[in-house]
């Protein structure tokens, strides 16, 4: 049975939808594994430069399954500790995915997300929410840790410490206004998904190379743990982009009244010798 599916409304844009809104598209080990699969699928398309991430029904994800789990593949031979390892590793995988992915990714999250189904739009780098929105670190509830998929990482970088300590410890509900003025989503939308679809369409006008590069270096940024560091990695990316035709093209556009149209080929005035 599929638990994905995968659209294409626009040329450059692919929408990939959790589809078991019977259960809230909460997070079996086989939804997770066709997930995985289809980010990397989807993100070796070099015809799609921005993803959307939503839900079908009335909830993005209401995270883990309680009551169909599953069962992680190929484990014979293993023992319980391990089983249980590998079965963490499926679900935390998705996040460390959905980062890699060399297009943006925006979550339009369609009403709850709770749980692995917080972390899932965390680890979005855009997060569109509708109005019957909200959020919830389950894991502290349901009497594990809420620290989970990289909540403990992702969440204090995102809203700060003191929103996430009050989030991951208490497990409350956080509505969407609250959302909104913490900084858990970019935007409020009554059609999230037009919302969506609209900026996605908009940000695939721009070179592939430079979303790419501007979503790799913002990841990275976040982890390098100097200035100094940070602007050399800036500067030596601005730098590779400034060596395609890009800016000319910016240019070009500009004075002829016109959208440009990125190819990311190398500018010729600089590679291509005298005759």
């Amino acid at each position: 049975m599929t638990h994905v599916t995968v659209s294409r409304p626009h040329e450059h844009v692919a929408v990939v939808t959790l589809d078991r809104p019977e259960v809230l598209n909460a997070l079996s080990i086989d939804l997770a594994i066709e997930l995985d699969r289809t980010l990397v699928e989807v993100g070796d398309d070099n015809s799609v430069r921005v993803m959307i991430l939503t839900g079908a029904g009335r909830a993005f994800c209401s995270g883990l399954d309680l009551k169909d789990y599953g069962v992680v593949p190929n484990i014979d031979g293993l023992q319980v500790g391990q089983i249980a390892q590998r079965s963490m590793r499926v679900y935390s995988r998705l996040v460390t995915t959905l980062r890699g992915l060399r297009q943006p990714v925006i979550a339009a999250v369609n009403g709850p997300a709770y749980g692995g189904g917080m972390c899932l739009a965390m680890a979005c780098d855009l997060r569109f929410a509708a109005p019957t929105t909200t959020f919830n670190a389950t894991g502290i509830v349901n009497g594990l840790t809420s620290t989970e998929m990289a909540a403990a990482w992702l969440l204090p970088r995102q809203i700060g410490v003191t929103h996430a300590n009050d989030l991951l410890l208490t497990g409350r509900v956080v509505e969407v206004d609250e959302a909104l003025r913490m900084g858990l989503v970019s935007r409020l939308a009554d059609d999230v998904m037009a919302e969506a679809l609209s900026t996605a369409t908009q940000m695939a006008e721009f070179s592939p190379y430079g979303l790419a590069m501007t979503k790799d270096v913002i990841w990275a940024n976040l982890e390098i743990g100097s200035l100094a560091a940070a602007v050399e990695l800036e500067d030596r990316n601005q730098l590779m982009l400034g060596f395609t035709d890009n800016l000319p093209e910016a240019i070009r556009a500009f004075g002829q009244d016109r959208t440009p149209v990125y190819t990311d080929e190398p500018r010729r005035d600089i590679f291509t010798p005298p005759t």
